[in-house]
Parts: structure tokens; sequence; C-alpha cells
């Protein structure tokens, strides 16, 4: 090998060496480093690796505790529905024994009125033929405020005011007053029934509006005499309550735009035939008429209508949304009659037009006495999109509707 050949040779392996450890010199700083940085890195993946561990243990218990839960709560959902249907068949119950109640107390035996101590003291004095009657009357101030808050209700047949059982033993002893006079003054039937009507003709007559704020208010008896008066229905009604408990047959004579009595007597003078019967006119209004004298500006014709107790059941009702599609109708059913309804129900439903229905929904059969009140409640299903309104209908043992009443006309 030539001089030059060996100086390249050495200069080449110089070269490497130089470049190895020039090289070494250079990264093994940064080997360091990244020796360092991977150490750290695997530290760093172990904890990750150790946390994640830790998190799922963590998840598989919330997952347990999650699924624990679901089941309690599905258990406690499954309960809750039994409750609730439970709930609901106790309401029905419930309802259900409330109905048989309200139709129980509806029909319960007539009670006497409660009668106060406190009486309402009244005077009347009158002449009959030329003589000068007196009679003192001690009303009980309890009947009179009882029927002074009745309900009023517009009719022609005012046979409900005279037929009212609660005054009956008070009538009486008007009537035993009266017995006493005729005794005493040995008067004949027809002059008894003279003296009666000449004492409810004394009474002033008053116009409805005068004292009170009805247009149309027919008092009881008992009102007329506290009031003092009253118009041609009431000292009617108050004369035909003498004359029925005196035992008399009476009916009510109804010409155009005025009330007066009929008695069943043998007499003379006008009269009107009901039944086969003659019953003779008695004006209450104005002094001076007697039995058969009839005004000459009043007519022929005339409604007549017998003193029979009745039943009258007028209805007061309200209504609720249960749910978006169907309403609670609460119907309050008060007999304001005379006589026990028998055999009455209520129907609610929804107007159709034309005489037509949707959904009627009817009451159990009650019977309802004199004064009491009954309470249903009727579920009616609401029909889609129809313009309609409430109809509640209380219904008879024939099948009439003795009231009826409606709502507004609605959107449903």
């Amino acid at each position: 090998m030539s001089s030059k050949s060996s100086t390249l040779v050495f200069g080449v392996i110089l070269g490497v060496l130089i470049g190895v450890v020039g090289g070494y010199l250079y990264y093994d700083p940064k080997m360091t480093s990244l020796s360092t940085d991977i150490t750290d890195m695997t530290d760093d993946l172990f904890d990750t690796g150790q946390e994640l561990s830790d998190l799922l243990t963590d998840f598989s218990g919330l997952n347990n505790d999650y699924n624990n839960i679901t089941n309690n709560y599905n258990q406690l959902q499954d309960d809750y529905n039994q409750l609730i249907t439970e709930k609901e068949a106790l309401e029905t119950a419930y309802n259900e024994l409330l109905d048989d109640y309200e139709v129980l107390v509806a029909s319960l035996p007539l009670l006497p009125q409660q009668v106060s101590g406190t009486t309402l003291e009244k005077e009347y004095n009158w002449y009959y033929d030329g003589q000068y009657y007196e009679i003192s009357l001690s009303i009980p101030e309890s009947q009179y405020e009882y029927y002074k808050g009745l309900e009023r209700t517009h009719q022609s047949d005012y046979s409900i005011y005279v037929t009212h059982p609660y005054d009956d033993e008070f009538i009486n002893t008007i009537i035993r007053k009266f017995n006493l006079i005729a005794l005493e003054k040995n008067l004949t039937e027809e002059e008894k029934i003279n003296l009666v009507i000449s004492f409810v003709q004394s009474l002033p007559y008053t116009v409805d509006s005068v004292t009170n704020s009805f247009d149309e208010y027919p008092r009881y008896p008992l009102e007329t005499l506290v009031d003092n008066g009253g118009d041609c229905e009431d000292t009617s009604i108050l004369t035909a309550s003498l004359l029925k408990s005196m035992n008399y047959d009476v009916i009510l004579i109804n010409p155009p735009e005025h009330v007066a009595v009929g008695v069943n007597i043998d007499a003379y003078g006008s009269y009107w035939t009901y039944e086969g019967e003659k019953y003779y006119y008695l004006e209450t209004t104005g002094e001076g008429w007697r039995i058969g004298d009839f005004p000459d500006d009043l007519g022929e014709s005339a409604y007549l209508y017998p003193l029979n107790p009745i039943p009258m059941c007028v209805s007061d009702w309200v209504a609720e949304w249960n749910g978006r599609n169907k309403l609670d109708v609460i119907v309050t059913v008060t007999n304001l009659g005379s006589a026990m309804a028998e055999d009455y129900y209520v129907e609610a439903c929804f107007d159709a037009g034309e005489d037509y229905i949707w959904n009627p929904e009817d009451s159990q059969i009650f019977d309802l006495n004199i004064g009491n009140s009954i309470t249903f409640t009727l579920t009616l299903d609401v029909p889609d999109n129809e313009y309609t309104r409430l109809i509640v209908y209380v219904v008879d043992s024939e099948g009439y509707a003795v009231d009826t009443s409606y709502s507004e006309w609605f959107d449903t």
C-alpha cells in the first residue's frame, strides 16, 4: 500500500471516529431526554390505566346501582299503578255508596218543620154583613221565614202553595177561630164561606213589584198574612188553603191575567164545571164579592186547577273537565213541590241539533221528598270537534222532562 493510500484510509477512519464521537456528543442528551420522557409517559400510562381500572370498577358499581334503582322504580311504578287502580275502584264504590245514600236520604219520611218560640203577633179586623169581626194570630216566625226563603218557580198552577204541608197545623188554628165564630153566629155553610172571603178581601191589595224585587212572586198563606196582603194569586192561595182545611172541595180558577177560587157547594151565580162538579166562583180581591159573583170584565174562559199535592223538581248544576275528553256534570235536584217525586231520574247530554243528542248519561232512579235535595255526578264523553251545548233534564216516572236547562254553546 502506498503512502498516499494509507494516508487516505487513515483519514477515512479518523473521519468516521470523529463523526461517531461528534454524533454521540450531539445526540446523547436528546436520547437521555427522550428516555426520561418515555419513562414518564409509561408512568402516566400506568396511572391512567389504574384510573381507568378504578373508573371501570366504579362504573360497574354504579351500573349495578342503576339496575337496582331501575328495578325498584319499576316495582314502585307497578305498585303505584296498582294503588291508582285500587283508588279508582274505591272512588267508584264511594260514589256508588254516596249515590245510594243520597237516594235513601232523599226519600226519607217527611219530618215536621221545627217551630221556634218566637211569634209574629198580628191583628185583623173587618166587616161582614154590617157586623164587626176581629181575630188575633200568633204566627211562628220560623215558619214565615221558611216559606219566605223558598225558591219561586214560574207557573200558572199555584196548587203547591195551597197544599204544602208544613203550615197545615197553623192553618187549622185559624180555622178553629172561624168555626167558633160560625157557631156563635149560627152561620150557614154559605155564610161561613162568605165570612172567610170577606176576611181575605179585607187584606190590602198589593202589587208584587212594590212589596218585593220580583214581578211575579206567589206567596204562601203565612206570607200573605204576615205581609198583610198581596195580589190576586196570593189572596186566592190563602182563601183556597183556608177553605180546603175546612174540608170544602175547592179549585183554582184562572181567567186571563187573574186568579180566583171555585168552591163545590150548592149556591147561585157563576160557576165552572170540573170533572162533572160545579165550582162556584169566589173573587178574593176587593170587598163585597160573595159566592157566585163574577166580575163582568174577566170574560168567560178560564183554566181550572185541582188542588192536589204535586212534586215540582228543579235542578241546579255545574260542569267540570275530567281529563281532555270527559266532562263531569254535577247536578243537584230539589223538590219544591208538595208531594214526593217518585221514580225520577236525571239525564245529561250534548246537543246535536234538530232534537238529537250526543252521549247521554242517566242517573239512577230516585224518590225525592218535599223540600229535599239530591246530587248526582254524571261523567260524559265529550264529542270531538263539535259546536254543541250541555242539556240537563229532570225526568219523571212517565218519561216527561219536568225541568230542562242548557249551557251556552261552545266548541269541543
